[in-house]
């Protein structure tokens, strides 16, 4: 079957032509003769499949060009998906005189759309937070709609945003027309199918496996070498068109940019903080190649389609076997092969079986290379330069000036051509060294608590009420038995990171409201460019709700997300006085318990501070016996006595709280 055998509109036939499609992918087939005879559409297939055509072909040749009010919307979960997406119709409806499609999305200036709205428009893609501002303000009427999709309709589930979906959806004509796209088909995501979707015609496009067989993956055990200087050897040996390199965080895609550029290489940052403007630049360099590498984290590359992209580099590990898939769609797609290669610290490595389970694929290992391939590529690279220069530059003017140097000199023209060389290579060494040899980790190591003796049982005593402690700042708490129940010892968020310095916010949603922990994941995540993993402990209370963020968010960011909409309110969000996490000081009994109460309460305090000093290095390490157990410099206001501090000098230094003569003596009350 071929696209002309669609009954598509003449100008966007000649127009697909043109952009160079000769045969329709199978979802395509499927898809587009239902949403041209009018009927709602459900898809399921995966991310490189052809979705975006498969809805915006027959859509375009249904649309009427006289009227100037929105036909078409298109829900995406990100702002990338839906410039990308906008893109795509524009390219799609290139012969179709006068239309106009508009991208909405958060970070970009009201005016802008404002205007185009003013003048018409004919389709609008958008992400919902945006596009409910628009319709609360009344300056987006979607009266005249007749067909609405929803784009990776389970990654807006994952966000956060499926409610103001449903509210979005709520808000248009019950006659228009519904096509809904999603890689999976959860529960949340049937619900809505089959409420707002008429008898729709189901399209599920079954695939092996979740990742592109023009894929080849492999993982590194990250051991022996920095990460970055593996990275660096990496770059030096695989050949490569262009890189996507994927981190954590908006500041280590900064710092590892710079990092990279530093050693030469074209490289540059995608996040959440840059403007708008700013990073459609940065992928447009990227496109024509006066970039070769770029760093992002997973919302800010979402939806990136560059051919160049020969290469997706791993450099942290996803936290989930969803963005796995995600970052390695960026490559080998539309049938070119990619390359896919994973860093793997020995204390990630349950999360490669969880992405080989759920891919369904082994990846294989590969060594690091070598510090001799590395110096044969740089010796090969040297040689060329002097070939190349020799066979391209006039030297007659530096010949004359070397035979004259050696006249006077008596040097061996070889020497001299060293020196030279030194002269051009400069303080960086042209050769490495390899690092000293280290034990090769196996695949089937475990994440073995490291520590002496056997591990302690969980519901040991005293375990109820001791906080998660760890050998290794920023671990969760490690038991000889596996958790089942999916919560952390702490409280926090399951996936949560303990290492980075947090503060405590307040947004104004809360349980009356309706709002649940994954809407407000979503919508930060979504509109702060920050990667779920690193947004901490969330509280919802009734009226309100708390949440730990990373230290330091920029002004615009903060000045954003107090506009944002969570469940049919703005977040308004404030900074709590305090950092996230610090320890209480023990206070006076309350007035509904007794005061053996307010003791035990205060022990579990000091319990907590124990905790902390494994986060926090000027945090105590050991509390003087005595005094009540509390942070440095907090002890209790009653008086000592010599009883209060009755260690031999064989006990002290050791602090062991179980020794009867460490114990404290206190005063009667």
């Amino acid at each position: 079957m071929t696209f002309d055998d669609f009954g598509l509109r003449a100008e966007v036939l000649d127009a697909v032509r043109n952009v160079g499609y000769e045969t329709p992918t199978p979802i395509q087939v499927r898809t587009i003769p239902s949403l041209l005879a009018g009927g709602d559409v459900i898809g399921q297939a995966q991310t490189g499949t052809g979705k975006t055509a498969a809805f915006a072909l027959p859509l375009l040749s249904r649309l009427d060009l006289d009227r100037h009010d929105p036909q078409i919307l298109v829900l995406t979960p990100t702002r990338e998906l839906a410039i990308q997406v906008a893109e795509a119709f524009q390219a799609y409806a290139a012969r179709l005189r006068g239309f106009h499609v508009l991208p909405v999305y958060g970070g970009q200036d009201y005016a802008i759309q404002l205007r185009q709205l003013k003048r018409g428009v004919h389709a609008i893609v958008g992400t919902p937070g945006r596009l409910m501002d628009h319709m609360r303000r009344g300056t987006l009427k979607l009266d005249g709609l007749t067909a609405v999709v929803l784009d990776e309709a389970d990654e807006m589930l994952r966000m956060g945003f499926i409610e103001d979906v449903e509210w979005i959806l709520g808000q248009t004509p019950p006659q228009r027309q519904v096509a809904l796209f999603s890689a999976t088909m959860p529960g949340p995501i049937r619900r809505i199918a089959q409420q707002y979707l008429r008898d729709p015609a189901e399209i599920t496009i079954k695939v092996r496996t979740s990742t592109a067989e023009t894929i080849r993956q492999r993982y590194w055990n990250v051991a022996g070498v920095h990460k970055l200087d593996a990275l660096t050897r990496l770059l030096e040996t695989e050949p490569f068109d262009g890189m996507l390199v994927f981190v954590r965080t908006r500041i280590a895609a900064v710092e590892l940019a710079d990092r990279l550029q530093a050693r030469g290489y074209a490289t540059a940052a995608l996040n959440g903080d840059m403007p708008q403007k700013l990073r459609e630049q940065t992928i447009g360099r990227l496109k024509s190649g006066s970039l070769d590498i770029l760093v992002a984290t997973d919302v800010a590359a979402r939806g990136l389609d560059v051919e160049r992209i020969s290469h997706v580099i791993n450099f942290d590990i996803p936290n989930d076997t969803e963005a796995y898939v995600h970052r390695i769609g960026r490559t080998g797609r539309a049938g070119r092969s990619g390359e896919a290669i994973l860093f793997v610290a020995p204390r990630e490595r349950h999360l490669l079986r969880a992405i080989e389970r759920a891919t369904r694929q082994t990846i294989e290992p590969m060594e690091l290379p070598s510090a001799e391939a590395v110096n044969d590529k740089r010796i090969m690279k040297f040689n060329q330069r002097i070939t190349d220069t020799l066979a391209t530059r006039d030297l007659e003017f530096f010949r004359d000036l070397v035979a004259r140097y050696q006249t006077q000199h008596e040097v061996d023209p070889i020497d001299i051509a060293a020196a030279l060389a030194q002269l051009v290579q400069g303080d960086k060494p042209l050769l490495v060294k390899d690092a000293a040899p280290t034990r090769k980790p196996r695949r089937d190591d475990d994440d073995r608590p490291q520590r002496d003796g056997p591990p302690r049982a969980r519901g040991s005593a005293g375990d109820d009420d001791r906080p998660a402690r760890s050998r290794d700042r920023g671990d969760a708490k490690r038991t000889g038995d596996k958790r089942t129940d999916g919560k952390r010892a702490d409280g926090k968020r399951k996936g949560a990171h303990d290492d980075l310095p947090k503060d405590l916010f307040r947004v104004e949603v809360g349980h009356a409201h309706g709002v649940q922990p994954g809407n407000l994941v979503g919508a930060i995540a979504n509109e702060a460019g920050l990667d779920s993993a690193h947004i901490g402990r969330i509280e919802i209370h009734d009226e309100f709700s708390t949440v730990e963020l990373p230290e330091g968010m920029p002004k615009d960011i903060f000045k954003m997300l107090k506009k944002v909409w969570v469940s049919g309110r703005q977040l308004e969000i404030s900074r709590m006085s305090g950092a996230a996490g610090a320890p209480r000081k023990p206070g006076p009994p309350r007035a509904d318990e007794p005061r053996h109460g307010a003791k035990q309460r205060r022990s579990n305090d000091a319990k907590a501070v124990r905790g902390t000093a494994e986060f926090r290095a000027d945090a105590p390490k050991r509390v003087r016996v005595g005094a009540d157990r509390s942070p440095r410099g907090e002890t209790s206001k009653r008086p000592r006595t010599d009883a209060t501090d009755s260690r031999t000098d064989s006990t002290k230094g050791r602090g062991d709280p179980h020794d009867p003569r460490a114990r404290a003596k206190r005063p009667p009350r």
